[in-house]
């Protein structure tokens, strides 16, 4: 949650700007799945780059690249024109924007906050409402497109806030995916992020129950999805989790975990503008189901575990 009032010090409004033809500082907070090859994708492009996270072994991966390590979000963003985070959830974002060792308090005025995370619409509207006595502009920009859109550069990318200031962060985040749209108001990326969210579980829980269904019936698996993928049954998530489906592989892109906790995020928005959402609360409650076997760590498209599990095919380990 953002302070009840605003803090008494201000940022700095002094200190090195970059020249005319010099790429902004960038600071990037979170360097985890998503936020390493993001990051790294940016220092491609010739942006230089100072992070922070709280694995070691994230930081030497950025120096390894090309980065600069920090030893507290206060030392990254303290000379940062442009300030990225890509955290959890709300409240690892609150976390690292608010108190004396936050990003509000330590970056200089004028700085933009583009924050990248999965988070409630209410978290970035608050964030943005707290920036504003400070200078700092503030975007939602959570992303999609998982692991491997991270490392393609080829997320899709939601955006939340004015449109002069998208326009300013425009160059950066076609550095970091190929679909960029400016949704709305503050929050207003978030809520898409929401809606995404619910239509990627509820399209995988969709292919997880064909796959075993297919199974159990007899057909050749790869066959079917193929031409299931080249008809109205297509989709990106057809696409992208084909192997995971016929390998058994669960190596998290995208964590059950982190699905659990935007399944939550578009049930309470969905509920707070009066939205049913039948088929997504059911969902949600299959993902929960699965994080509560144990299955929490694992990518999302795991849920066929939890299909072949009710349908007594499931063979463990």
């Amino acid at each position: 949650m953002a302070p009840d009032s605003p803090r008494t010090a201000l940022p700095p409004d002094t200190g090195p700007t970059p020249s005319d033809d010099a790429l902004p500082r960038i600071a990037w907070i979170g360097l985890g799945i998503m936020g390493s090859p993001m990051a790294e994708n940016l220092v491609k492009a010739g942006y230089p780059v100072t992070g922070f996270t709280l694995e070691r072994q994230k930081l030497d991966r950025l120096a390894a690249n090309g980065g600069t390590a920090a030893a507290s979000v206060a030392e990254a963003v303290r000379d940062a024109d442009v300030v990225i985070t890509m955290v959890p959830a709300s409240p690892q974002v609150e976390a690292v924007a608010y108190g004396e060792d936050g990003i509000l308090a330590n970056v200089r005025r004028g700085a933009l906050l583009i924050d990248m995370s999965s988070i409630t619409p209410q978290t970035s509207v608050d964030l943005a409402a707290a920036a504003a006595p400070y200078g700092i502009d503030v975007l939602d920009a959570p992303v999609s497109g998982g692991e491997a859109g991270a490392v393609e550069a080829a997320l899709s990318i939601m955006v939340g806030g004015e449109r002069a200031v998208f326009d300013r962060a425009r160059p950066i985040l076609e550095a970091l995916g190929r679909t960029i749209v400016l949704c709305g108001a503050h929050g207003s990326g978030q809520t898409v992020k929401a809606a995404n969210q619910l239509i990627v579980a509820v399209n995988i829980q969709a292919a997880a129950e064909a796959v075993v269904f297919l199974e159990k019936s007899g057909v050749d698996l790869p066959a079917a999805l193929d031409v299931l993928g080249g008809g109205l049954a297509g989709s990106t998530v057809l696409a992208r989790k084909r192997a995971n489906f016929l390998d058994r592989d669960f190596t998290p892109g995208f964590r059950v975990d982190l699905h659990h906790k935007d399944m939550g995020i578009v049930t309470d928005a969905a509920r707070a503008v009066g939205a049913a959402l039948p088929a997504g609360s059911l969902v949600a409650g299959l993902v929960a189901s699965l994080r509560a076997q144990g299955d929490g760590g694992l990518d999302h498209s795991a849920l066929l575990r939890g299909v072949e599990r009710l349908s007594g095919s499931w063979a463990g380990g």
